[in-house]
């Protein structure tokens, strides 16, 4: 009875969503305390019934209930438990589950974490998230429910798709969705703020966190599902412009511009209008990549192959949700401002310059995701868009953001001069360029392309180094520079370290996009290659037995000069259940460079086709990510944040103001 426990919980999980959206909505128009109290216990109850639910699809895979269709679908007995785990949401079904349980987590959160916020604004938040779990809900239930019974029940299970039998996707899709998921409470946010007509500095240091919050989180999910692809997918890449992977990547590139924008608002009372539209399109893209991946209109190994019925629910969903957002800001639009005055050259142009590079930028991945799409839906043909038009265009538009990024933090608010920011960034220009030009004579070839990459990754570490080293002059501060460091606010340096995971980042796509080395050739036991001056030498081949598959496994020895640098261990396998043949491959890596090695088909005559690829500092993209996050983190535990919204308990709870910081 499990299963029917399960969507049981669910339908109540869907009536207390909307007792929360209605009765808190409603409790907040009429300014009703009794009702608005209700927040915090209805939030509790909506996570306490979706985890259980969650609890008892689980609990459906460990005990191989191949009685329920998904189970039948998405396991098998012989599937690992770690894998058996990610089965879960290995599949449409479950990974909607696990869609609204991020949801509910966020929604609890808000609720435990914002008591000392008006209760009138919070009231609003967690009514609009309760409307936004109960239209996932209602998706679920309707459409996609996990729990369907199959009778008779399957003898075993189909397996979970191979491509997903991966440490990677044990973790990658929570991560995906605790981002994509969290960027509803910059929305709740934003629409609270719009029906109380209150839009102003304390409402953006209120939102701020929790915004930075859901970037860490989309941040490590897109990451990690690089490194995933870069490793389980046997080609060597680790970016494909995949449309399942742009899907996740716009609203990265919103709730970047998002974080920037909160700023001005908080600090400058500016930008409100941004700020609000930022908020509302960073949570309709991540409905839009949801629609996109479960529509049946995509065809990728991240996408579910599911009903076009259920793409329909998820665009009216999407249409009400934009259409709702949008009429309330046109309502309430006149009435926000447009904030304090600043120059030309000011922190607030250049950070104004960086929203609307990102915005672009947002705008040109989406023509290049939804113009083939387009042109499919109305008979016109079918074209590709590809790997070329995303490089060049997205190029082109990072290249000034990169030169923004050394500049801004360095601008003073309001107004600055030319010759002064020119002065404090004398020597950082000269010397980036010099560095760039050193490493590409480093590593053998100088192009123009790479050294304009290399001097913008140096430019932004020479800035944060002036920026740091001017904060630091024991003129300014005193005491020891271990001291006059831990004077600095949190969210200072959480900036600094992002811009400098930025910047590792754009140094290692500039080194592998230049430098990398591949080769396709025929091995036999003895045969060898040599690439980037490593050799590679077949020593062997043996069969191995998984758990659930049978592999062909090679015995690569790798040396360098005659000493042994790594003995690799690439797998052609073929799962027993699908009879899917997959390319397990093997990495050496270390700080400097990858060695990739992985084998594609058996020929005739006994060979094997082979591709070894040696990848310079592949390894600083995704250390580059972990280096933003960490600096995201950083700035999201500022102790001004929780300091300042102790202090908004002070606020008339009925407050509802348009005035301006």
């Amino acid at each position: 009875m499990i299963p029917e426990l399960g969507q049981l919980l669910l339908i109540m999980a869907l009536a207390v969503s909307l007792l929360q959206g209605g009765l808190l909505l409603e409790g907040a128009r009429r300014n009703r305390a009794d009702w608005m109290v209700l927040g915090n216990p209805l939030a509790w109850a909506q996570f306490l019934l979706v985890a259980a639910a969650f609890g008892c699809l689980m609990a459906s895979f460990l005990r191989h209930d191949f009685s329920v269709l998904y189970v039948a679908q998405n396991s098998n007995s012989a599937l690992p438990l770690a894998y058996r785990i990610a089965a879960v949401w290995g599949g449409h079904e479950g990974s909607l589950l696990l869609w609204v349980l991020m949801l509910s987590v966020w929604t609890v959160s808000v609720a435990s974490f914002s008591r000392s916020l008006p209760r009138v604004f919070v009231a609003r938040i967690l009514g609009v998230l309760g409307l936004v779990g109960a239209g996932f809900l209602l998706f679920t239930l309707v459409t996609s429910n996990p729990f369907e019974r199959l009778l008779p029940a399957a003898a075993d299970g189909r397996d979970l798709n191979p491509l997903l039998q991966d440490p990677g996707m044990v973790a990658h899709p929570p991560m995906l969705y605790m981002g994509y998921v969290g960027f509803s409470v910059a929305y709740a946010f934003a629409i609270a703020a719009l029906m109380g007509g209150k839009l102003d500095a304390t409402w953006a240091r209120w939102t701020r966190p929790w915004t930075t919050a859901a970037w860490i989180f989309l941040t490590f999910g897109i990451g990690l599902g690089s490194w995933w692809a870069y490793n389980e997918l046997g080609w060597g890449g680790w970016w494909f412009w995949d449309p399942v992977e742009n899907a996740s990547f716009m609203p990265w590139l919103v709730g970047t511009a998002l974080i920037h924008s909160l700023a001005v608002t908080e600090k400058r009372g500016g930008f409100k209008v941004w700020t609000v539209l930022l908020a509302i399109m960073a949570f309709s893209l991540s409905l839009l990549g949801t629609f996109l991946v479960r529509s049946g209109v995509l065809s990728s190994v991240h996408a579910f192959a599911t009903d076009p019925k259920r793409g329909l629910f998820i665009l009216a969903f999407l249409v009400l949700v934009i259409g709702a957002s949008l009429l309330l800001f046109a309502w309430r639009a006149p009435s926000v401002g447009l904030g304090q005055r600043f120059g030309l050259l000011s922190k607030e142009s250049m950070l104004l310059v960086n929203n609307m590079l990102l915005a672009v930028a947002t705008g040109a991945v989406l023509l290049g995701t939804l113009y083939p799409l387009f042109l499919d839906a109305m008979g016109l043909g079918k074209i590709s868009v590809g790997p070329p038009y995303f490089d060049t265009v997205f190029g082109l538009l990072m290249a000034p953001l990169l030169l923004m990024m050394g500049i801004g933090p360095l601008a003073r608010w309001k107004q600055d001069e030319a010759g002064s920011l020119a002065r404090r960034l004398r020597w950082a220009l000269p010397l980036s360029v010099a560095a760039a030009l050193a490493t590409g004579a480093a590593a053998g070839r100088i192009s123009l392309v790479t050294t304009g990459g290399l001097a913008l990754a140096y430019w932004i570490v020479a800035s944060v180094g002036t920026d740091l080293f001017e904060r630091l002059r024991p003129g300014l501060r005193g005491g020891s520079v271990a001291g006059r460091v831990a004077l600095l606010p949190r969210a200072m340096v959480g900036m600094m370290v992002a811009h400098l995971g930025v910047a590792g980042f754009a140094f290692g796509v500039a080194m592998v996009k230049t430098y990398e080395t591949e080769r396709d050739v025929k091995m036999g036991v003895g045969d060898s290659t040599e690439i980037a001056g490593y050799r590679f030498q077949m020593r062997g081949l043996r069969e191995v037995q998984g758990a659930n598959y049978v592999a062909m496994q090679g015995q690569m020895e790798v040396t360098k000069d005659g000493k042994p640098v790594a003995m690799l261990a690439p797998e052609k396998r073929v799962y027993r259940v699908q009879s899917n043949p997959m390319t397990e491959a093997s990495v050496d890596s270390n700080p400097v460079r990858d060695l990739y090695v992985s084998m594609g088909e058996q020929l005739p005559s006994g060979e094997w086709i082979v591709r070894v690829q040696h990848k310079p500092f592949i390894n600083w993209i995704w250390g580059g990510c972990l280096v933003m996050m960490l600096g995201g983190v950083l700035a999201a535990s500022d102790r001004r944040y929780r300091a300042r919204q102790t202090q908004a308990a002070t606020v008339p709870a009925g407050s509802v103001t348009g005035g301006q910081a």
